[in-house]
């Protein structure tokens, strides 16, 4: 099988691109390596995968450049790109976030109306959610994000169905809930934590820390995306949890045990956009693709510190 995938250089999307070459496939990896972090961390993500065999990386901007020859022959699409970042999405950034999550994916779809997909898996968020009233959360639940990062996927949403029913694009939505692992983001709170108590920074905690999340290891997103890219009926949307809700204070004792040193935190009241509590209803993707997470919060932290261990040249550590 001949894959796309969108974001290839990202925390998921390199991943998940390695994955598809363990399975023999053959990948167009893309990525336009903006200046959200830093480029350096982008390109050690793909070294791995840029050494096998099959595995082609194209430098492309979605929102400007062509896509059709970047799906021409292509069996699966993946699409990750996406512009990151709830908090950053508030103020005169907004222009980044509708070019990155909605031009770029409606381009997207005007070129997969004509090319030969099997399935085309859109990236979406449990953002879209909110606060949502009912914990576990299934995917019935009332759309209501509470950031402009969570309404260009609501929108980006309403697309991928827009272009299904219209014209039989073949889109199937993921809602991913709190994605941690090696190469997590450094902008991303488990990142932060770790390179805190590693390295004895400062980090800002937003809010009282009893807040949950839903968190969800990398190898269990990829694993729930390529069972989408390969049994999901087209129009389908499904959570992707981890199986468990975790109060950020009890991760970040998981965390200290896990280095040995507690980070420092400075606590501040709670920020707009940031949902109180996430859970995954996942009855519907475990009963329809039979898929089931793998890892637990422990044992995904413990990969998570080691690679930043590891990597500890390349990443920077951040307040």
């Amino acid at each position: 099988m001949h894959v796309v995938v969108t974001g290839a250089a990202g925390f998921v999307g390199s991943h998940l691109s390695e994955a598809c070459l363990s399975r023999g496939w053959t990948v167009t990896a893309v990525d336009c390596f903006t200046d959200y972090y830093p480029t350096e961390i982008k390109r050690s993500n793909v070294s791995s995968a840029s050494a096998q065999e099959g595995y082609q990386l194209v430098q492309a901007d979605l929102a400007v450049d062509p896509i059709e020859p970047l799906l021409a022959g292509a069996d699966v699409v993946f699409h990750l790109a996406a512009q990151p970042g709830v908090r950053a999405s508030w103020g005169t950034r907004f222009d980044t976030y509708t070019t990155g999550n909605v031009v770029a994916l409606q381009r997207l779809l005007e070129a997969a109306r004509h090319a030969s997909l099997r399935k085309l898996v859109f990236a979406s968020s449990s953002s879209v959610y909110g606060d949502s009233e009912t914990l576990p959360t299934p995917e019935s639940a009332t759309l209501a994000p509470l950031s402009p990062y969570g309404a260009t996927k609501v929108l980006g949403e309403h697309l991928c169905s827009i272009y299904q029913r219209s014209y039989d694009v073949p889109v199937v939505a993921l809602r991913y809930f709190s994605v941690y692992g090696p190469r997590q983001r450094p902008d991303m709170a488990f990142s932060k934590l770790i390179a805190a108590a590693l390295h004895g920074t400062e980090m800002t905690i937003y809010g009282d820390g009893t807040q949950t999340r839903d968190f969800t290891y990398v190898a269990d997103i990829v694993s729930a995306t390529i069972a989408a890219g390969e049994s999901a009926p087209p129009g389908a949307v499904y959570n992707v949890g981890g199986g468990s809700q975790v109060a950020l204070v009890d991760a970040i004792d998981l965390i200290a045990a896990e280095v040995g040193a507690r980070p420092r935190l400075r606590w501040t009241p709670h920020q707009r956009g940031d949902a109180r509590d996430t859970a995954a209803d996942s009855s519907r993707i475990r009963r329809e693709l039979a898929f089931a997470p793998a890892w637990d919060v422990a044992g995904g932290l413990a990969e998570q510190v080691a690679w930043q261990k590891r990597a500890v040249d390349l990443l920077t550590p951040s307040s």
